[in-house]
């Protein structure tokens, strides 16, 4: 059985609670709470509270065993963003924008709870190390060098999970593979100009963090060497 607790207009921005959203995802409660605690960051503390009602309703409305529930997903949706203004030179205005977030988390029982690895530094590696396969996928996929960089016009038989980079959620994943990015090398052989024109072509806003994910692009392939 499925119990969800919904943090509403949360004064946080997305972008910075999906950091943590992602942390907790498949975790038992207990251990959740546990990295919630001794994690500093404003999203931990939201989290922790919007857990904790969930195991609240679970324990007392529910009357579900809370030692076998674990976080079945965590979400984090787009609140209003409320517009502020601050004095600039010659009576101009610059524009403030305090975004807010809706958290919502799940807890499910061990009885439907899908088997999921922790989130560990080990499990990232050994995901990175079997990639995944798309079972629609062209068997001679061959990467396209463009303005882009390397690309793929069609899904490869193996792919990369890049939501292990940080800033990647499921939305932005889908998006770069529309734009014909699967694996980690990929990303890892990105210059500046590449960056930017996927920042454009995908209309990301500067979401993209070349220097972040170039590094970790390469620190996720050279684990999978090691292996």
């Amino acid at each position: 059985m499925d119990v969800t607790s919904t943090y509403r207009f949360a004064r946080i921005s997305p972008r910075k609670a999906r950091d943590v959203a992602r942390e907790i995802q498949g975790l038992p409660v207990s251990d959740a709470l546990d990295l919630l605690t001794f994690t500093p960051r404003k999203g931990a503390r939201l989290f922790s509270k919007t857990v904790k009602t969930a195991l609240a309703d679970a324990e007392n409305n529910f009357e579900i065993p809370v030692d076998g529930l674990v976080v079945k997903s965590a979400v984090v949706g787009e609140g209003p963003t409320f517009k502020r203004f601050k004095p600039r030179a010659r009576g101009s205005a610059g524009a403030i924008r305090k975004r807010t977030s809706h958290l919502t988390v799940v807890l499910s029982d061990e009885s439907e709870k899908t088997e999921k690895a922790p989130r560990t530094a080990t499990a990232r590696a050994a995901k990175v190390s079997a990639p995944a396969t798309v079972e629609n996928a062209s068997s001679d996929a061959e990467p396209v060098d463009g303005d882009l960089g390397m690309v793929y016009n069609s899904p490869p038989a193996e792919i990369d999970d890049l939501k292990l980079l940080g800033g990647v959620d499921p939305a932005l994943e889908e998006k770069l593979n529309s734009a014909g990015v699967y694996r980690l090398e990929q990303i890892a052989n990105w210059t500046e100009e590449n960056a930017r024109a996927f920042d454009g072509k995908l209309s990301l806003d500067g979401r993209i963090e070349k220097d972040d994910w170039v590094g970790q692009a390469k620190a996720l392939l050279e684990e999978k060497s090691d292996k």
